[in-house]
C-alpha cells in the first residue's frame, strides 16, 4: 500500500513538472498580437521560434532596432516638451512675432508628440508580448512607415527646437533633479519585465555570439540603471528640518492667467492670490507718460490695428498718451486665450477683462503702494527721435517719487542705466541686478537682490548671495515642480504666471531624506535583481528540462508545444497502473477465499 502511495505521489510530482515545462500557444492572443503588429489576422502555425532559431530575420531585425530606437527618441522628445511647459506662453507669441497671427503651436506639438509616443509604445508592447509567446516578428509596412515618420518627427523637432531655444535644454536637466528618482525606478521596472522574453530566446539560441551580444546589452544596461542614483543630485533630497520657507510670490504682469496682463485687473487678481509683489515692463509715451507694455509694439495685447491702422508697426512709445487711452488691451485675452484660462472666469470677471486699458505706472504704482507690495519693473529706453531718449530714467525717478504715494523702498531697482546716479540720489530704492555678476561687484554697486532667469538655479549660487546679504529672484517659474526646487535650493522669491496655484503648495512635490532615499532605490535594485535571477533560473530549468526529456522532439497537440511526449506517456502508463491497481480485487485475498 505505501509502494502504491508512493508511486502516485511520484506520478503526481512528474504531471506537476511537466504542466510547469510544458509550453503553451495562447492562440487567441498570438492572432490578436500578430494581427495587431504584422496585420495576421489568421493563425500564422510557422510563426513560432524553434529552438535555435532567431526571433527574426535581418529585415524584421533591423525593424525591430529602429522601433526600439524610435520608442527612446519619441521618449526623450515628450518629455522635454512636457518639462518645457513652463515657457509655453513665450514659445506660442515668439511664433506670434514671427508668423503674424497667434495659435498654441505648443499644445499642438505636445498632442503630436504624445500621440507618436502612444503609437510607438503600443508597438513596442506588442513586440514583447509575441516575443514572450516565443513568436517570430513580422512588422507590417504600413507600421514600418509609422516608425519612420515617428522617428524624422522627433529628431527634426528636438533639433531646432535646441537650436531656436537652446536655454530650454537647462530646464531639462534641472527637471531630472526632481524627476530622476521616478524615472530610475521606472526604468529598473521595464528593464526587469524585459528579463522574461529575453531569457526565453537567450536560452533557446545555439549561437554564442547572439547570446553573448543579447546578454551583453542587457546588463549593460541593467548596470547603468543600478548606479545612476550615486551620480544623482538633487536639492530636494535633505535632512529633516532644513527645508527653509517657500519662496514669496511676485506676479509676472499681474496674474496673466487669470486677467490680461499688465492691466490693472491682473495686478489686482495678483494681490488676491497671495503675491507679495508685483512685476511689469515700462516704456515711456511720445509726451512723457510711463506707462505697461512689455512689447515694442502694441500689435499683441490691443486693437491699434483697429483704431490705428496704419501704424500697427509703430514702436509703442511713440504714441501719445491720450492714444493709447484710447486702445482696448483686454478683448485679445479673451479672443486669443493664451493660458487656455479665460473660460474659468465669472460672466462679470469676463466683461471686467474685455474693458481693460493700458495702465500707467503711477496707476501700478498707487495699487501697489495701498496693498503695500514690491514693485520691480523692467525700463525700456525710448528709440532714437524720442523727446525722452536721454532723460528716460529721470522721468521714470519723477514719477516714483513725486507723482504716486509709494514708498521707495518698496521698488527693487532693476535698470542698470545710470546706476551710480540714481544710488546716490534715491538710496532708498532696493538695487537689484539682472546679471550674474562677481560678489565684489555686487556688493560695490549695492545690490541687495539678484533678479535672474531660473535657468541660473543653484544651491551654491543662492547660499553664496545669501552670505553676504543678497537675496535671490528667479523668474518666470509657474510649473509645480520649477517652484519646488526653487523652494529645496533656498530661493528667497519667484516671479510667476501661476500666483494662484503656487500659492497652494504647503511643500515641494519631492522631498525626502537621504536615508529615506538611498533605501528606496537600493531595495528597488535589489528587488529587480532578485526577481531577474529568478526568471532566468527558472527558463534554464525548463529548457533544459526539455531537452532532457524529449530529445528535441517537438510536436503539436491541440494546440499546446510539447517536447516531452515519451516523459508525459510514462507518467500517463504509472497513473493508469494505479488506477488499475486500486480497482481490481487483491490477487492473494482472492486465493485464500
Amino acid at each position: 500500500m505505501a509502494s502504491t502511495l508512493s508511486q502516485k505521489q511520484f506520478g503526481h510530482l512528474r504531471g506537476l513538472r511537466a504542466k510547469v515545462l510544458r509550453r503553451y500557444e495562447h492562440q487567441p492572443l498570438v492572432l490578436c498580437l500578430s494581427g495587431l503588429y504584422g496585420c495576421q489576422w489568421r493563425r500564422y502555425e510557422k510563426g513560432s521560434t524553434q529552438p535555435g532559431d532567431c526571433c527574426c530575420n535581418k529585415v524584421e531585425a533591423v525593424s525591430f532596432a529602429l522601433l526600439v530606437a524610435a520608442f527612446c527618441v519619441t521618449l526623450v522628445f515628450l518629455y522635454f516638451w512636457g518639462q518645457a511647459k513652463n515657457d509655453y506662453n513665450d514659445f506660442d507669441w515668439f511664433n506670434f512675432g514671427k508668423l503674424g497671427f497667434w495659435f498654441p503651436w505648443s499644445v499642438v506639438l505636445l498632442v503630436i508628440a504624445a500621440g507618436f509616443f502612444t503609437y510607438i509604445t503600443i508597438l513596442m508592447l506588442l513586440a514583447v508580448c509575441l516575443l514572450s509567446e516565443g513568436q517570430k516578428l513580422y512588422l507590417h509596412w504600413s507600421h514600418k512607415i509609422g516608425i519612420l515618420v515617428s522617428l524624422t518627427f522627433s529628431i527634426v523637432a528636438t533639433a531646432v527646437l535646441f537650436d531656436l531655444w537652446r536655454e530650454e535644454l537647462r530646464t531639462l536637466l534641472l527637471s531630472f533633479q526632481i524627476t530622476a528618482p521616478y524615472l530610475h525606478v521606472g526604468g529598473v521596472l521595464l528593464v526587469t519585465a524585459l528579463a522574461w522574453p529575453i531569457a526565453l530566446h537567450f536560452f533557446r539560441m545555439n549561437s554564442r555570439v547572439r547570446r553573448g551580444l543579447i546578454m551583453g546589452v542587457y546588463l549593460s544596461i541593467l548596470s547603468a540603471l543600478y548606479l545612476v542614483p550615486l551620480g544623482l543630485y538633487s536639492p530636494c533630497i535633505k535632512e529633516d528640518g532644513t527645508l527653509g520657507p517657500a519662496p514669496a510670490l511676485i506676479g509676472h504682469r499681474g496674474a496673466p492667467m487669470l486677467a490680461p496682463e499688465n492691466t490693472l485687473m491682473s495686478f489686482e487678481k495678483a494681490v488676491e492670490a497671495g503675491s507679495e509683489g508685483l512685476e511689469t515692463d515700462v516704456t515711456i509715451s511720445v509726451d512723457g507718460v510711463p506707462f505697461l507694455m512689455h512689447d515694442h509694439t502694441l500689435q499683441r495685447t490691443t486693437n491699434v490695428h483697429q483704431v490705428f491702422p496704419n501704424r500697427t508697426d509703430t514702436p509703442a512709445a511713440m504714441f501719445t498718451w491720450a492714444e493709447l487711452e484710447s486702445l482696448n488691451a483686454g478683448a485679445w485675452f479673451l479672443s486669443h486665450n493664451p493660458f487656455g484660462t479665460a473660460g474659468f472666469l465669472g460672466a462679470e470677471e469676463l466683461l471686467q477683462a474685455g474693458k481693460q486699458c493700458v495702465c500707467s505706472l503711477q496707476a501700478f504704482l498707487q495699487l501697489a503702494a495701498q496693498r503695500d507690495k514690491l514693485v520691480i519693473f523692467d525700463l525700456y529706453r525710448p528709440p532714437s527721435g524720442h523727446p525722452y531718449r536721454d532723460s528716460w530714467i529721470q522721468r521714470t525717478l519723477d514719477v516714483i517719487e513725486n507723482e504716486s504715494s509709494i514708498h521707495s523702498s518698496q521698488v527693487l531697482w532693476l535698470p542698470s542705466d545710470q546706476r551710480a546716479f540714481v544710488q546716490s540720489n534715491h538710496p532708498e530704492l532696493q538695487q537689484t541686478s539682472g546679471s550674474r555678476l562677481p560678489l565684489e561687484e555686487l556688493q560695490n554697486n549695492h545690490i541687495v537682490k539678484l533678479n535672474l532667469h531660473y535657468s541660473s538655479m543653484s544651491t551654491e549660487l543662492t547660499r553664496e548671495s545669501a552670505a553676504v546679504n543678497i537675496t535671490t529672484n528667479l523668474y518666470v517659474i509657474s510649473r509645480p515642480w520649477l517652484f519646488s526646487l526653487a523652494w529645496c535650493t533656498g530661493v528667497h522669491s519667484v516671479t510667476t504666471d501661476a500666483p494662484q496655484l503656487l500659492s497652494t503648495m504647503r511643500s515641494p512635490l519631492f522631498l525626502m531624506s537621504p536615508d529615506e532615499y538611498n533605501l528606496m532605490w537600493i531595495l528597488t535594485d535589489l528587488m529587480s535583481l532578485v526577481l531577474i535571477t529568478i526568471i532566468f533560473i527558472f527558463h534554464w530549468w525548463r529548457e533544459r528540462g526539455l531537452a532532457f526529456c524529449s530529445g528535441s522532439k517537438i510536436t503539436l497537440d491541440n494546440g499546446t508545444y510539447s517536447k516531452f511526449k515519451t516523459e508525459m506517456s510514462d507518467i500517463w502508463s504509472v497513473s493508469s497502473s494505479n488506477s488499475q491497481a486500486e480497482k481490481m480485487p487483491n490477487l492473494a485475498t482472492v486465493t485464500e477465499h
